[in-house]
């Protein structure tokens, strides 16, 4: 343990961090209502665009239709519009998080726009408009609104990643306590522009003692007692205890103060190392519990959704591979005749072993001596064939197969061989954390270089920030790069 830095506090230290702090509170006022607006015109200019594709080109001729004057749809845009917005609004769209972060934008504005679709519709005949709505226009102006608004976000959020904007969106925070675990995740999201907090602080907590050393650059504010008047000068907008070691009376005592003061109380609770994300408080009998019970891929609509992309993804795949499959099979076996391919039991989703298949890529003695170890670069028992599909990532071509088996999934962390993981889930924390879900033919580890001979505590943290941000757009992501980064192995 150690004790705060002795410095004297004096009003003079916090008037500059309370103007500060009411500065980027109307900053981030006047950003919010920037993209409100921006928004309501985007919208209203794509279903302007829906119009005119509809009754101004070659469309026109699909259906039966009067021709329709511009400002007889006039109601029909402002329905349309004002209904876009408040849509938008209520998923939380203008939220900070949201704003700094451009999947969330991308997730939300689909979601706001395919829902608005069916909504709009059902409204317009509900209200009967004159004339009636054109269905036809309806599907134009979404069609319009995914990609105009989108365009759009993109660059406002280039905009806001510029830090003087993006500071503006950040709530600044003082914190109570401080831990190791606080400061490696600080250490980590640091230099994120997407993170949602700026320490202006730190205070220490009751006895006086933090749980770990505050960094020199770290002010520190006092002493606990100094705490009320920070808060009533307004020096921050978010109090973050980072010592879980405090009493329940104090804690209480601290989030009844920042309510009255109107500052936001949030708690780390450092007895969670992994999966923080998936933390949900449930209600058992009347009593809260705090748990691991909301991740993406516990939902059941994902993983459906998951599987459906699998499913298509493996059958295209293997139908596209064939003749590559073909062709260097032909040119393995012409190298070191045998079997073209490689079946190898790796751990699976919940610790389910399966056979992994793959193009051999080394020699048929590869591993005589029975021990499982890690390919290395210009490893000598690589095939010439061998090095140039494991560069290209062609030997993995037949996992579409364990992909259509159920074994695996297009994107997820790799399987490793069960004879590792003992060892494995020993000596790297949290390593079986990663086998909440089905292990991928590329990952979010692989795309980052991390294959081979690496660093398996990386692979695992970028393994676990896959799990915890999974959505379907990132899976997509990750293909894509997984043809643009092929570092291969040996």
């Amino acid at each position: 343990m150690s004790h705060p830095k002795p410095r004297a506090f004096a009003e003079s230290t916090a008037t500059p961090l309370r103007q500060t702090a009411q500065t980027s509170t109307s900053n981030y006022n006047r950003l919010v209502a920037l993209a409100f607006i921006f928004d309501f015109w985007v919208a209203a200019g794509a279903m302007c665009l829906g119009f005119y594709l509809r009754f101004h080109t070659p469309l026109n001729s699909i259906g039966v239709f009067e021709a329709v004057p511009f400002h007889h749809y006039a109601g029909h845009f402002t329905v349309g519009t004002i209904l876009l917005a408040l849509l938008l609004a209520n998923f939380r769209l203008y939220d900070r998080k949201n704003l700094l972060t451009f999947t969330n934008t991308m997730r939300i504005v689909l979601k706001t726009v395919l829902i608005w679709t069916v909504l709009y519709l059902g409204l317009t005949l509900i209200l009967k408009f004159n004339p009636p709505i054109s269905r036809m226009f309806c599907l134009l102006s979404a069609a319009c609104m995914l990609v105009m608004l989108p365009v759009w976000r993109a660059v406002f959020w280039r905009f806001l990643k510029v830090d003087q904007f993006a500071t503006s969106l950040r709530q600044r925070a003082l914190v109570v306590g401080w831990s190791e675990e606080f400061a490696a995740a600080l250490d980590h999201f640091e230099h994120a522009h997407d993170r949602p907090f700026d320490i202006v602080g730190v205070v220490p907590p009751p006895n006086g003692e933090f749980l770990a050393a505050v960094p020199e650059n770290m002010p520190v504010m006092g002493q606990y007692e100094n705490l009320e008047m920070l808060l009533k000068m307004r020096v921050c907008q978010v109090v973050v205890v980072a010592d879980d070691t405090l009493r329940n009376g104090k804690l209480l005592s601290l989030a009844s103060l920042c309510e009255k003061e109107m500052i936001e109380f949030k708690l780390i609770p450092t007895c969670f190392r992994v999966l923080i994300s998936g933390l949900n408080l449930e209600t058992v009998g009347g009593i809260p519990v705090l748990g691991i019970s909301k991740l993406p891929l516990h939902s059941a609509a994902n993983q459906l959704l998951k599987r459906f992309v699998d499913l298509l993804g493996a059958i295209v795949g293997l139908v596209l591979t064939a003749p590559i499959i073909g062709v260097f099979g032909a040119l393995i076996y012409r190298e070191s005749p045998g079997s073209i391919f490689y079946r190898q039991k790796r751990l699976g989703a919940n610790g389910e072993i399966f056979e992994m298949i793959k193009l051999r890529s080394m020699k048929l003695d590869a591993e005589a001596d029975g021990k499982a170890g890690w390919t290395v670069k210009d490893d000598p028992r690589c095939l010439r064939v061998g090095k140039f599909m494991r560069r290209w990532n062609i030997d993995e071509i037949p996992q579409f197969w364990n992909v259509l088996r159920g074994d695996m999934s297009l994107v997820g962390p790799r399987p490793e061989r069960p004879e590792l993981i003992e060892d494995f889930k020993e000596e790297i924390p949290h390593y079986n954390a990663r086998h909440n879900i089905k292990p991928g033919i590329t990952g979010w580890a692989q795309v980052n270089g991390l294959r081979g001979d690496t660093d398996l505590g990386e692979r695992v943290r970028f393994d676990l920030h896959y799990i915890e941000n999974w959505n379907v757009i990132f899976d997509f992501q990750i293909m894509l790069l997984t043809f643009f980064r092929r570092e291969g192995a040996c």
